[in-house]
């Protein structure tokens, strides 16, 4: 018999962990980010024959060759986990914001949705980033525009990749979209609902400002190795900085820091393929 305080029952097991909003989110987080690095790990584990240094910096899969609907299903999978393991840490904050502003409105007795339906709308759009990507991957393979470790062999093509990425840093559109992402508690304020649809709806405009924020760097991993779990850790570091920063600072620093290694990618490159003269 559970104990009562003033003849109202208190809630136990399963009822108490979901009337705590807070509890949910942060328990989703860490499932589905776990998830993500789990699957990772496994397909890294099953590169035989690979040193470890290999299978973190230089994985081979899903290269260059006939693709079948199962190495389709593996390599979307695989961006599964990617975006997962990635991009749910990033939006920690956003996610973490909501689920404070529902624990406030829970216990003035309003209706609210779980926080579980607006990380499924986040999640969902950041799926279909997946399916673009995989099916990227995939036109990539079949052009043969991707080595071993799956990257693009060209430098150009690389330096071209790092130096787009820094310049987005600077344009319109990444600072609309990540002055969003930083500021989550405005953007629920004014658009505040307590419809599941209507916070599944919340959940999935925060994921595309984020797709908006980080598709550029997202297409770096062509650059360095789609499965690089030491480029993962990196890329995921600085999009998690972005959006916890209170300006756009960091994103430009960082867009110049890019832009300046695609320069750099790009003049070695060109400077190696330069006629030498003899004599």
């Amino acid at each position: 018999m559970p104990a009562s305080h003033g003849g109202t029952i208190a809630p136990i097991g399963l009822a108490r962990v979901f009337a705590r909003p807070k509890l949910i989110a942060i328990g989703a987080i860490a499932v589905l980010v776990a998830a993500g690095w789990t699957y990772l790990g496994l397909v890294l584990a099953g590169q035989s024959g690979a040193t470890l240094f290999q299978a973190l910096c230089q994985p081979g899969f899903g290269t260059a060759g006939s693709w079948g609907i199962a190495q389709a299903a593996i390599v979307f999978a695989m961006w599964c986990a990617m975006a997962l393991a990635m991009m749910l840490p990033t939006a920690a904050p956003m996610i973490m914001t909501y689920a404070d502003i529902a624990t406030t409105a829970a216990e003035k007795g309003e209706r609210v949705a779980s926080p579980l339906v607006l990380t499924g709308g986040y999640v969902a759009v950041w799926l279909g980033a997946a399916f673009i990507l995989a099916a990227l991957q995939g036109v990539l393979g079949r052009l043969a525009m991707l080595d071993d470790v799956m990257s693009v062999p060209s430098p150009l093509f690389a330096g071209a990749l790092f130096l787009g990425a820094g310049l987005y840093q600077f344009s319109s559109l990444k600072r609309a979209c990540v002055t969003q992402c930083q500021h989550p508690f405005s953007f629920f304020f004014a658009n505040w609902t307590e419809t599941p649809r209507g916070v599944f709806r919340l959940g999935a405009q925060q994921g595309l400002y984020c797709l908006g924020c980080c598709w550029a760097m997202m297409l770096l991993m062509f650059a360095v190795g789609v499965m690089s779990v030491i480029w993962m850790a990196i890329l995921g570091t600085i999009m998690t900085m972005e959006k916890v920063s209170a300006t756009v600072r960091f994103s430009r620093a960082i867009g110049a820091v890019f832009a300046c290694v695609g320069l750099a990618i790009i003049a070695q490159s060109v400077v190696s393929h330069w006629p030498h003269k003899i004599g």
